[in-house]
């Protein structure tokens, strides 16, 4: 996953570039680049690593053109090197791009028969060098594009310039975001709508199969044939304020204190307890149908998956439908029973994750009907899907997921309260608006946790030097456990492992020793007894035992060699409010060894390639 940012218009190119990439620089840190005119030459400036290295390399350059395109690299094809760094260039064709050419070693192939020699180890150079051939032939720019892509298989979106036309951007995109800007007296193009916010609100969201040109004052999308499409212009409700840090050390610490009013934000979008409705957007499933779905299938990647796990004991429980949970990745790969039976919910922060929108492709190939949790209008999960949940979360430009996984949380189970109540019965207008207003409590009780900032931050200080930590929990704690630890490994590169509790002793229990700390998510309700017998048992192993329990339960804090203590809550509740915990715990300790929280190596935040 890359990302890729284009403006043109009479603002100094640099900055916009420079800011944009800034704001981007979540999807990929291998290497960077831009792409832009200058006294009517393109001049391109590439370098490997971090944003900063290529910011220091533009420290003195001039640049007077207000037409460029830059690049954010996270690599898939050809490793981390300022060769392999985009924008590339194939005769009078400059590109960035973020995707993946499947067939790229054919068409390679094919171009170094015709003499073509290539600079890069990319799959990406290929889609500059067609372009170009285009261009030799006699093509237009627009139709040099579209012959180019008729025979690119993959993933693309893509920013083009031509150095003999210092006034036009062309894009395109196919299964890769790609969002387009509005000004006056200027166009933009963007992977994510964070790199347009500080210029405008006013976009246009390409889907598959478009491209666009964009000059000054004009945007005109077509599709691959040419045919011109009437996009509608969407005013985007984030403000840039949500996408800056407002004093907090990393975006991950800003978006964790931001849950509580995520939250708010999420309720209020999805349920009115005014007029006792649901809005589930775009919703096409009727009543009927749903009627007689026979099981939910749940698909998602990540800390996705983990919302997804609790997701399952909500529909199950509220609801009563047969549910079952699968990784995406591994869902589009086996023969999954779905059918016009079938109800399959697809969660996913971005929308643009590449295997739950595989998997989504499938299930309704097969009949299903699809409802997705999502956070981002417009994404491509949300056009393929029949209804939406949106997870009214704001911009998350951290890497690691907190308040886009506590909205997923409450999103899942006011689904489930909807299934419960509109479809199956099994819940009648009391029991909903009691759950209902117990959810809407969870914000202030998430907040008193908050305050105890400082407390977890001693803990990590005493847990920082250790290198491995087992996680444990129950019922609707277990994904909690296996967050924490997520959470853990992915911020601080520490070794972690989730595991249900009652498999302690099958396994895990060989590791207790005084150099391992065990998290315990304790739960209040009638597992609590068997929790309680897996402290015991890692005590007499001499390990350390650190919990995360209601407020004041006398039998944990005994047991616990250090303790996170949450406000009393209901128990279909808990798990909005103990991974708040977690999340400080992992961001304390990576933050006290030094590592990059906000971009950890090897990491991008949407995985939208395969």
């Amino acid at each position: 996953m890359c990302g890729i940012i284009g403006y043109v218009g009479d603002r100094p190119v640099l900055p916009v570039l420079i800011e944009g990439l800034k704001r981007l620089e979540y999807r990929g840190y291998d290497s960077s680049g831009i792409a832009a005119f200058h006294n009517g030459k393109i001049q391109t400036y590439r370098a490997e690593g971090k944003l900063s290295r290529l910011t220091e390399k533009l420290q003195a350059v001039d640049m007077d053109g207000t037409a460029g395109i830059g690049h954010i690299r996270w690599a898939t094809h050809g490793k981390p090197s300022e060769k392999n760094a985009h924008p590339h260039r194939a005769g009078k064709v400059i590109l960035v791009h973020n995707g993946i050419v499947e067939n790229y070693r054919d068409l390679k192939e094919n171009l170094r028969r015709k003499g073509v020699v290539f600079q890069s180890e990319t799959d990406t150079e290929v889609i500059a060098h067609l372009i170009d051939s285009g261009l030799a032939e006699g093509l237009s720019p627009e139709e040099a594009i579209r012959e180019a892509l008729k025979l690119v298989k993959g993933s693309y979106a893509l920013g083009i310039l031509f150095d003999f036309d210092p006034a036009t951007l062309y894009a395109a995109r196919k299964e890769s975001p790609l969002v387009l800007g509005l000004g006056e007296g200027e166009s933009f193009f963007a992977s994510d709508v964070p790199a347009l916010l500080p210029f405008t609100r006013r976009c246009i969201f390409l889907h598959d199969g478009e491209m666009a040109k964009l000059t000054k004052e004009t945007v005109i999308v077509t599709d691959l044939s040419g045919k011109r499409l009437d996009k509608p212009e969407k005013i985007v409700d984030w403000s840039p304020l949500m996408a800056e840090k407002e004093g907090f050390k990393h975006f991950m610490l800003k978006e964790i204190h931001e849950q509580p009013r995520a939250l708010i934000d999420t309720f209020r979008g999805i349920y009115s307890l005014e007029n006792e409705t649901f809005n589930l957007e775009n919703m096409k499933i009727g009543l009927d149908w749903l009627k007689r779905i026979k099981k939910i299938s749940i698909i998602a990647c990540g800390t996705s998956w983990h919302a997804a796990l609790v997701g399952r004991y909500y529909l199950e429980e509220l609801a009563g439908i047969p549910t079952e949970v699968d990784i995406a990745s591994e869902f589009r790969y086996r023969n999954p029973l779905v059918d016009d039976a079938t109800l399959l919910v697809a969660i996913s922060q971005s929308g643009e994750t590449a295997d739950t929108l595989a998997g989504v492709r499938i299930a309704r190939d097969r009949g299903a009907k699809v409802l997705s949790v999502c956070n981002v209008f417009e994404s491509s999960l949300t056009r393929l899907s029949d209804g939406v949940a949106y997870t009214h979360a704001g911009p998350e430009i951290a890497v690691a997921s907190t308040k886009a996984f506590t909205t997923q949380l409450a999103a899942l189970l006011l689904i489930a309260l909807f299934l419960g109540r509109e479809v199956t019965g099994k819940l009648g207008r009391e029991e909903t608006t009691e759950l209902y207003q117990a959810l809407t409590e969870v914000p202030s009780l998430m907040r008193e946790i908050l305050k105890e900032e400082e407390s977890i931050k001693k803990i990590a200080r005493k847990l920082k030097d250790f290198r491995d930590f087992l996680y444990l929990g129950r019922g609707l704690n277990f994904p909690i456990a296996l967050e924490g630890a997520l959470k853990l490994k992915e911020i601080s590169y520490i070794h972690a492992e989730g595991y249900p509790a009652g498999e302690m002793k099958h396994g895990p229990i060989a590791l207790i020793n005084p150099q391992m700390p065990v998290v315990f998510v304790v739960p209040s309700d009638r597992l609590m007894p068997k929790v309680l017998g897996n402290m015991e048992e890692v005590l007499a192993r001499d390990g350390q035992v650190i919990s995360v329990a209601t407020r004041g339960t006398r039998e944990v804090l005994d047991k616990s060699t250090y303790a996170i203590e949450i406000p009393p809550v209901a128990p279909m509740l808990e798990p909005i409010l103990t991974v708040v915990p977690l999340q400080l715990l992992a961001y304390h300790v990576a933050d006290l060894l030094g590592t990059d929280v906000d971009q950890p190596r090897n990491l991008a935040k949407s995985v939208t390639v395969e």
